[in-house]
């Protein structure tokens, strides 16, 4: 028989005692007398009267004869008159109001008493069931063995030594107080005597379980019939057995040889187990026929480790046992005999109760202080027959209770509660050594299957959880468990899921592990295939927590659409038992979700419940199981979810109400500290105390077979004849002699010095550092087999994509390195990373479209966020699926130098910094010539959209311009482009508004979007977001940006709100950003180095030095008057000027920017064009830069000075003021312009700010000419230093005139401290000959023709 280790738990509470007072109502007081009344008094003597007046007249008359008399009739008449009288006089008392006041007092009394009667009738049943609870009947007790009230009854308790002797009347524990009242001559008697009974009946309850405490006697006598007295014996043993452990009771046993047989049933009792001494049957039993035996196997006893707190002895019909020969400052005696006497001593000794049993009574008989014979009668005896005892000590043989190790000084020592010894033999797989799967994972039993021992209860048997649900008999399928630190918490989950995982194929069961914080707790477990996901380290990256929302919430829909395509089965088991018939369906296994910590996720998101509930709702009929686990329990967070907990699990806990919480009681705060202990419970009957097994530990093979033990099959099966099989031997009370080893048996030969040592005996193997654990031993063993789980958990955006990976591989042909799928090559739509689907369990690239409305592209991020490389990504992505002929890119790098690294690329045209601010300017220039140029086209070839331009340029049905068919601006750093280029910002304005219909896109990157004004954002259709300084500035989601990873470039957010991490611009597979530069130039070389046709075309750049030869060569034309003096930034075509239709000219410019070389190129040209009868050309050159420049009859005047030219200026307005049309010109003459004769005069003055001076200014004559300067003929050409030019053009007659009509200005090099010089055009620092130049139709950069001075060589 094996031996059980009996914990027992905490003490069930049993019913409780009724308590408290009944203070009863005092009975009705008779009413007082009512005063008389005259009337009523005189009614009332009446008849008495009548009645004496015709007795004396009876008298009187001799009885009155036998004749008819008066006096006769006058007798009758008064008895007549009494009668009557005596009648009404009646009638009155009975409506007497007195009498019947105490009627109704009489009735409300009984009533009264018959419902307090009621109700203590229900006391007195209330203390008969907590009486019964605590002292059952004696043979029912067999029933309690093994259960959790067995050996209850500890040392401290109130009823520990107590035992049930009888069933008989016991006090009322709710007591009855007579109420106080009148003198008793003032009660009504009726309803008084009824009290009286009701107190005689109710103060003492009938059929009461009755006691002893054996602790207030030294000996107790059972005298009387001695069949009764042994049953009572019988009876008080089985008690004190039932209820006391043996730790705490000990027994032994002295009967007379004739009555041994009788006894034979204590052999089994561990209470009568020998501490020390054994014999061959095992510890010697207690038993003895004698006083001496008694005495000497007592003193052996007390040789134990642990003394018992009561020592009992039961004789019978032995003389001479005397318990207190064992009494010890410890331990209690008491000694119980049965006489076989018949009567009671007539002397009594103190401390000794005589019981005189009979057949249905037992009395009490006992001497105290104040009586030498004392009397209690006890009812009715219990006697046990031995068939029941013998059931209940069979029944209680295996139980022992367990050992008990000494804790910290001061502290009561702890019972040792060990976990399983060989969990995987409980598991029933043998030794994980040799696990193998196949075999392990056999189909189960529907009872045992998601079934799992996973620790030991307190009489050592297995301990399971079963997280089927209920309908199915589990205990499922949700459930919690809470332990505090150090409880053994994260190792009972460990045990738990590997014991699934070692008894569970793949097919029937996966895992979903979540660990909020470390993850330590499910650390070797990710290799078990049967894990969908281990997600861990929520705690660091809260953005980790939304994206397993989303990961499992898609999981259910996975499973509720799988089931619904598969025929729309109600639940995964109809689904399996389709499968297993034989439908083509892929396994469906149940999933069990861990989530450790899980109060902590809550406190971080609280809206993680609604997942949880969602799990309780739908678990079942999906096959979604789940286990939430934490340290503590916050009942406040679950919001609904307990009522889908169907099993809880508590280890130890920090406080009595969080125990109370999870199991409803506070015992998981009083569980030892060794971790591992714990309670479970899964029904509303009770739970069970547990240890869990520990699967962390190094692994030292199966406790019943060591490996080092394994022999091979044919040495198992030999057999050794010389073994020696032990006898069966008797068990008995009696001393029973060991068998012993025949002595030929033990003569085996020693091996010979040098003779090889067995293999049994073969030294051990050299142990490893780190010895492999039950864990890592059972994983390894199960790693690899079964269907592959389903991942539902992908890792998180870490490693960032290679534009080949996105592609799916690439490969050279007749246009270069591109994608190897046909399928995207030339589409306009490129990969620029990958976009994370939690919900739908995979990653995708993330492609964006640039053919249509969303050709324009917008990156917003904070500093270091990516945004360079996003552009770069996109770059790639389009460079390695279209050739440079397709697609070219313009950079402006306002950043960090990202797209720089670019320049080489053979789809790059160009790409510029901030530095070089003529190439900036020509970038935008010449994608703005661009536009204008191909909107022309398309207005003459019928071109309708770019879809048909581009089938055109593809096929060559249109001819092509210099550019790629599509092309790209790309604005790296919208705020520098803002700040420093302002004049740019509505040119790239207007490419994003209407170049998409000519191919023309537009990116930009900012560091948010606020920064992009609204009609430029607006035409940014696609959009990347990375992460943001604040979250608050999203334009796609706050709250999502906001759980954006800081500190993680690329990462960011697509137009659905997904996160995406960018791709990397480098086709070596490397998913490193550290060295992405030489990937980078690792890309640029092989493209290159595979296209074989022309790059994309380069910007064209307005020349530092621009000779006059490279104009058009100009002759006189009487029509075009047109003279070319500078080439525009646009089209780099020249630029006229038009004095037909544009008088004036006013150039402002710092020194040595190129006025007079302007002026000389302009002379040149009026000379050339014109004929001197034509025009007439005067020169106001005081510092005569201009001197020799006109020596033909053109000239009419040269001025190097005030007092030259004051006059000969006054002159010539006044001249040139006699053409203003008179009152008799014609509209004809004013429409031919006929009305006066002559030439054209061109005024040309260089350095204005010399003759515009304070002192006066020659050119004021012409101020009011200005206006009406073309009707006349004049022309006014004016070139002033920028100092001081901001005031000028105000203020000035001449300047401020022109600027006032629109007449063009050229702005050079100059100071921005001017302000607004022309337009909107301030002066900036520019190369000599450059220009703004602003007319009423063209604003832009020229750059004019160099033509050196006469002296210096010029042709003139």
């Amino acid at each position: 028989m094996g031996v059980v280790t009996f914990h027992r738990p905490k003490r069930v509470t049993p019913p409780a005692m009724p308590r408290g007072d009944l203070l009863l109502e005092s009975p009705p007081e008779i009413p007082p007398p009512v005063p008389s009344k005259p009337f009523g008094n005189f009614l009332r003597m009446l008849p008495l009267m009548a009645g004496a007046l015709a007795m004396g007249l009876m008298v009187m008359g001799g009885g009155l004869g036998g004749g008819s008399s008066p006096l006769r009739g006058i007798v009758m008449g008064l008895y007549g008159v009494s009668m009557v009288g005596m009648m009404l006089s009646q009638t009155g008392r009975q409506n007497d109001d007195q009498s019947a006041q105490l009627d109704a007092n009489r009735r409300d009394y009984f009533r009264y008493l018959g419902q307090t009667r009621r109700n203590f009738a229900r006391t007195a049943e209330e203390q008969r069931a907590s009486v019964a609870f605590r002292h059952p009947a004696p043979d029912s007790l067999w029933t309690v063995v093994g259960g959790v009230r067995m050996w209850e009854r500890r040392p401290d308790a109130e009823d520990f030594g107590s035992v049930r002797l009888s069933v008989g009347r016991q006090q009322s524990a709710k007591r009855i107080t007579p109420p106080e009242s009148q003198p008793i001559e003032d009660l009504e008697p009726l309803t008084t005597g009824a009290l009286r009974r009701f107190i005689r009946t109710h103060r003492v309850i009938q059929s009461v379980p009755l006691a002893v405490d054996l602790r207030g006697f030294r000996s107790v006598e059972l005298i009387g019939d001695e069949e009764a007295c042994r049953q009572m014996a019988f009876a008080m043993v089985a008690q004190l057995v039932t209820w006391h452990a043996p730790t705490d009771v000990a027994l032994m046993v002295a009967a007379a040889k004739e009555h041994q047989d009788a006894w034979q049933w204590v052999k089994w009792l561990p209470h009568l187990q020998h501490p020390v001494e054994t014999d061959g049957a095992g510890p010697v039993r207690m038993f003895a026929t004698g006083a001496s035996e008694i005495s000497q196997l007592g003193t052996s006893a007390q040789g134990g480790d642990a003394s018992p707190s009561l020592m009992v002895i039961v004789s019978d019909d032995v003389e001479g046992v005397n318990a207190q020969q064992f009494m010890t400052p410890t331990t209690r005696a008491v000694s119980i005999h049965v006489t076989g006497q018949r009567k009671v001593p007539r002397s009594l000794e103190v401390g000794v109760a005589y019981f005189e049993v009979s057949g249905d009574d037992v009395v009490l008989h006992r001497r105290t202080s104040k009586t030498p014979h004392a009397q209690t009668p006890f009812g009715r005896p219990d006697k046990v027959a031995g068939v029941y005892v013998e059931m209940l000590a069979r029944a209680m043989a295996p139980y022992r209770m367990p050992e008990l190790v000494a804790t910290d000084a001061g502290e009561s020592e702890e019972v040792v509660f060990e976990p399983p010894k060989d969990y995987p033999a409980m598991l029933g797989v043998g030794d994980p050594l040799m696990l193998d799967p196949r075999v392990a994972w056999r189909p189960r039993p529907l009872r045992n299957h998601l079934r799992v021992p996973f620790g030991t209860a307190d009489d050592g048997s297995p301990v399971e959880l079963d997280i089927k649900e209920s309908a199915q008999g589990g205990m499922g399928p949700h459930g919690i468990c809470i332990g505090a630190t150090g409880s053994g918490k994260s190792e009972f989950l460990r045990t738990l899921v590997l014991g699934l995982a070692m008894t569970h194929s793949t097919e029937q069961l996966n895992f979903i592990l979540v660990d909020f914080k470390g993850g330590a707790t499910f650390l070797g477990l990710d290799e078990l295939p049967h894990v969908s996901a281990v997600i861990t380290n929520l705690a660091d990256e809260l953005i980790l927590v939304d994206r397993m929302q989303d990961a499992i919430g898609g999981e259910l829909d996975r499973r509720m659409e799988l089931l619904r395509a598969a025929g729309n089965f109600k639940n995964r088991e109809d689904y399996e038992s389709a499968r297993q018939a034989g439908a083509d369906l892929p396994p469906m296994p149940s999933l069990f979700i861990v989530v450790d910590e899980f109060s902590e996720l809550l406190s971080a998101r609280p809206e993680f419940i609604d997942l949880f509930v969602q799990i309780g709702r739908v678990g079942r009929s999906i096959g979604v199981h789940q286990l939430l686990a934490s340290q503590r329990l916050e009942e406040n967070k679950l919001r609904g979810l307990d009522t889908f907990l169907s099993y809880r699990i508590a280890l130890r806990t920090f406080s009595p109400a969080e125990s109370r919480s999870v199991i409803g009681v506070p015992d998981a705060y009083e569980l030892p500290t060794p971790p591992g202990n714990g309670y479970l419970k899964y029904d509303t009957t009770g739970m069970t105390r547990f240890k869990a097994a520990y699967v962390s530990g190094p692994w030292h093979g199966s406790a019943t077979v060591a490996p080092s033990e394994q022999q091979p099959m044919d040495e198992v099966l030999s057999i050794d004849t010389k073994s020696w099989v032990p006898p069966v031997l008797e068990f008995t009370v009696d001393y029973v002699i060991p068998a012993q080893r025949p002595l030929e048996l033990d003569d085996e030969p020693s091996p010979a010095p040098g003779a090889p040592v067995p293999a049994r005996a073969a030294a051990p193997a050299v142990e490893d550092d780190e010895e492999e654990t039950l864990l890592s031993i059972a994983v390894s063993r199960l790693k690899g087999h079964g269907w592959p789980a389903h991942q539902v958990w992908l890792p998180p955006l870490d490693a960032p994509p290679t534009m080949d990976q996105l592609l799916g591989g690439l490969e050279e042909t007749d246009r270069g390195l591109q994608a190897a799928n046909p399928a995207l090559l030339g589409t306009l739509r490129a990969p620029v990373g990958i976009i994370d689907r939690p919900r739908q369990q995979r990653r995708d690239p993330w492609w964006i479209d640039f053919s249509g409305s969303g050709g324009n592209l917008g990156v917003a991020g904070g500093p270091q966020s990516g945004k360079s490389m996003a552009l770069r990504a996109a770059i790639a992505g389009l460079a390695l699926t279209h050739t440079p002929t397709e697609v070219g890119f313009y950079c402006l790098d306002f950043g960090g130098g990202g797209l720089t690294s670019l320049r080489k690329l053979a789809h790059v045209g160009s790409v510029t910094g901030r530095l070089d601010v003529d190439r900036v300017r020509r970038t935008v220039a010449e994608l703005t010539s661009l536009r204008a140029a191909r909107e022309l086209q398309f207005s003459e070839l019928g071109i309708d959209s770019m879809t048909t331009y581009r089938r055109g340029r593809a096929d060559g049905s249109i001819p092509a311009d210099r550019f790629p068919t599509d092309v790209f601006l790309v604005i790296d750093g919208w705020a520098t482009l803002k700040t420093e280029f302002e004049s740019l910002e509505p040119q790239v304005q207007a490419l994003a508004a209407g170049g998409l219909g000519f191919g023309i896109h537009v990116w930009v990157s900012a560091a948010k979007w606020s920064e992009i004004r609204a009609t430029t954002k607006d035409m940014l259709q696609s959009r990347i977001e990375l992460k943001l300084g604040d979250a608050f500035d999203s334009e796609i989601d706050r709250k999502v940006q906001a759980l954006v990873p800081v500190g993680r470039p690329g990462r960011g957010l697509t137009d659905g709100g997904l996160h995406t991490l960018i791709g990397l611009p480098r086709v070596d597979g490397m998913e490193r950003a550290l060295d992405v530069a030489d990937g980078q130039r690792d890309l640029v070389a092989r493209v290159n180095a595979a296209w074989r046709g022309p790059h994309a075309a380069e910007v064209r750049m307005l020349p530092e030095r621009f000779e006059h030869t490279e104009l058009p060569a100009i002759s006189h034309d009487g029509r075009d008057r047109r003279i070319p003096w500078a080439i525009d930034e646009l089209e780099l075509a020249p630029v006229y000027l038009d004095p037909a239709n544009e008088p004036h000219l006013a150039i402002i410019g710092g020194p040595e920017s190129g006025k007079s070389t302007i002026l000389r190129q302009l002379l040149h040209g009026i000379t050339t064009r014109y004929t001197p009868k034509e025009a007439k050309v005067v020169l106001v050159d005081y510092r005569r830069s201009l001197l020799g420049e006109v020596d033909s009859e053109h000239l009419i005047g040269y001025y190097p000075s005030a007092s030259a030219a004051t006059d000969n200026l006054r002159q010539l307005a006044e001249a040139v003021r006699l053409r203003l049309p008179g009152p008799d010109v014609t509209q004809q003459q004013l429409r031919e312009r006929s009305w006066w004769k002559g030439g054209d005069v061109f005024v040309i003055v260089d350095d204005y700010e010399l003759v515009a001076t304070a002192s006066g200014n020659p050119m004021a004559v012409f101020a009011d000419l200005v206006n009406q300067a073309e009707d006349i003929g004049l022309h006014l050409i004016v070139a002033r230093s920028s100092g001081g030019a901001g005031r000028a053009v105000f203020g000035d007659p001449i300047i401020a005139k022109m600027r006032e009509s629109i007449n063009p200005g050229l702005i050079m090099s100059g100071s921005k401290d001017e302000g607004t010089l022309w337009g909107d055009v301030k002066a900036s620092p520019m190369p000599p000959g450059r220009g703004t130049l602003v007319t009423r139709s063209f604003k832009g950069l020229v750059q004019a023709a160099h033509r050196p001075a006469v002296d210096q060589g010029a042709q003139p």
